[in-house]
This record gives structure tokens, sequence and C-alpha cells, in this order.
């Protein structure tokens, strides 16, 4: 489908339209997230304040996701709300420290990053501001802050992709720490430098402490995993057999299937486990910001039905819907994945985990 800016209005319209016709075909399950395309930009307006739309100055975004992926979205927002909307865009790390740096004189009302640890970050300056809770209700408490100060919009889960050619689901291992076995040796693919990854182990660090950590991360690297630059170069490993199972996020998969749909590689999913961690992409609202009232109504926005199903139906990424009764039918629900219950805004201490990786020989 056709995802550049100011398309995804049109993509989630023949979403629904498909979903419709599949009911009046009988078809038992077809998506039951997706509305009917006369009620599609409904939901956009609840909860708004009489005075949002009225804001004299443009909202000022920093957002480390991507322009490709979400400018149609801001596009849209502002022309359906009137509210304007500037968005510097960068790297999520990088932005959260400049809004550290420039403290109560920072233009930002609204952070979108890409991921849990940099909300929580600034969650522990104090930086953030608490959102409604006709907002947190709308999200599970696993995928947002426990103190209400962010919310996650779309998720990402960790997998172990698999070449399709050498081995079946069964043959994969359902917990990452049965990586480290011996029949595994020189078989496995990480990316140590990759973000992701850290993020990962921060929360194993977490949710299992610092000595299994360090045992699993040893185990890793004696057992010859080996290293690949980035989440990408993994899946390409694999589909080429250089290793039969990598280390990755979901949603790099369908970046090759849109292309291939016979491509040799599949996710195996890890219910329960440390492994099968949900990350998110996440939105919060400066304490700093005067214009609140409005920034609140674009993390409404995001967490509209039909914003939702776009990242959850109709990106090539397929991200997972944090919206309560959103699904996407290429992946499994949340409630499938049970994940590991991680407090996100906890991912933060990233120095501790890149400290930990080089002892163990896993980073230079």
């Amino acid at each position: 489908m056709d995802t550049t800016r100011r398309s995804w209005r049109a993509a989630v319209a023949a979403v629904a339209a498909l979903a419709l016709l599949a009911t009046a075909c009988g078809v038992d399950d077809a998506d039951e997230g997706t509305d009917d395309v006369e009620e599609a930009a409904d939901g956009a307006d609840e909860g708004a304040d009489d005075d949002a739309a009225a804001t004299d100055e443009p909202l000022t975004v920093y957002s480390g996701r991507n322009e490709e992926l979400v400018g149609s979205v801001f596009d849209d927002f502002t022309e359906e709300t009137g509210i304007e909307v500037e968005v510097r865009y960068g790297d999520t790390a990088e932005l959260a420290a400049t809004i550290t740096e420039e403290g109560e004189a920072s233009p930002a009302d609204v952070y979108f990053a890409q991921d849990a640890g940099a909300l929580g970050a600034l969650e522990a300056q104090d930086g953030l501001a608490t959102l409604p809770d006709d907002i947190l209700d709308d999200v599970d408490e696993l995928f947002r802050s426990r103190d209400g100060n962010w919310t996650g919009t779309t998720g990402r889960v960790r997998v172990l992709a698999y070449n399709t050619d050498e081995l079946d689901e069964d043959d994969v291992p359902d917990s990452v720490f049965d990586l480290t076995e011996p029949e595994w040796e020189g078989r496995v693919g990480w990316a140590p430098t990759n973000g992701s990854f850290q993020a990962f182990v921060t929360a194993l660090r977490i949710e299992e402490g610092e000595d299994v950590a360090r045992e699993w991360l040893e185990g890793m690297v004696d057992n010859g995993a080996l290293e690949f630059e980035n989440n990408t170069a993994i899946v390409e490993g694999v589909s080429r057999g250089e290793v039969e199972v990598g280390i990755t996020n979901h949603y790099y998969l369908f970046r090759f299937l849109a292309e291939d749909p016979d491509f040799n590689v599949d996710n195996k999913y890890l219910p329960g486990d440390i492994g099968g961690l949900v990350n998110i992409a996440g939105v919060g609202v400066l304490e700093t910001s005067d214009k609140q009232e409005a920034a609140f109504e674009l993390v409404r926005y995001l967490l509209d039905e039909d914003v939702q199903t776009y990242f959850g139906q109709v990106t090539d990424e397929l991200e997972f819907p944090v919206r309560d009764g959103i699904d996407s039918p290429e992946l499994p629900t949340l409630e499938e994945i049970d994940p590991p219950d991680v407090d996100l805004s906890n991912l933060e201490d990233l120095q501790g985990t890149l400290e930990l990786l080089r002892e163990v020989g896993a980073l230079a």
C-alpha cells in the first residue's frame, strides 16, 4: 500500500472497506478494530478542550519518530483540529538530551520518542506533565507511565527471527536463556550496538537482576553469538544462512515481506519470557509547555482509532496498537504475547547497560 505523506487516511479507509466487504461475505475473522469509513474521523475530537484549537502559536514537537512514518499524521491532526504543528525530527536520545539542556527555555511542547527509556529519563527529571485520565484510561498500564506522565503509542516486540529453510518454529527455543546452550553455538545473531537490544538488556537487568544479566551475556559471548550492525542486518543474515536465529524486533521482518512475500524468515514470539519484551514508541507533554491543552489533544489524536489502525495495519512495519480493541490481523494480540511486567520508565539506565556490555566483551 502507498504510505507516503498525506495518504495514510486513504489507506486506513481501504483497510476498513476490505473489512466491511469480508464481513458482508460472511468471513468470521474480519478485523474488529476498524470502524465504518463514515465514522472514521469521529474519535479525534473526543475529550477535546474547547480552547485547544484556538491556540495562536503552533505546537512544537520534538520527534524521534521519522518524518516518513508520522509526518502525514501530524498534517492530518492540523487539518482536523486547526492546531498547527512544527516538528523537529532527530535521534530520540539526542532530542531528550536537548530538552534537558534547554531546561525551562525549551520550545518543545511534546516529545515523541522511539523508546520508553528516553521518556523515563525525562520523567525522572520531573520534565513531563501528568496526562489526563481520559488519555491514560485508553492504554494498558504495561504500556504507559505508572505515574501517568507519558503513554505508549505503539509497541515493538522482541522476537527470535529464524530461517524457515533450516528450522521449524518448534525447533526454535521458547526463551532467550536457552540460546546459551551448547547446541546453539555459532547459530545465533545479535546486535549489541543497537539501541533496542540495549533496552532489552536494561529490562533484563531490571527484571532478573545484574548477576543473571551478566551470566546470560557471558554465555552468549562464549557461545559465539555473531555480531551484526543492526536489526535489518540480522534479518538479512538469517535469510542468507549466516545464522539460523537472530534476536531482533518483530517488525523488521515485515519490511522484507512487503518486497518478497516468500521471504524465508519468520518470527517466533516468546510469551511470558523476558525475551518477548514489549517496548514502546511513546509521547509525553513537557511540564514547561504553555500549550498543554493543545498538546494533550495531539496525544489523544495519536491514540485515535484511525491512527492506531494506521500503525497496526497500514504501514510496512506493522507495530502493535496500544489502544484497547485495535488489533493487527498480521500479528498476535498483546494479550497473546503476554509480555513481562516491566516498568518501562526504568529503561533509562542505559549507562549501566553499556558498562555491563563492555565488561563481558559484547562491546568494544
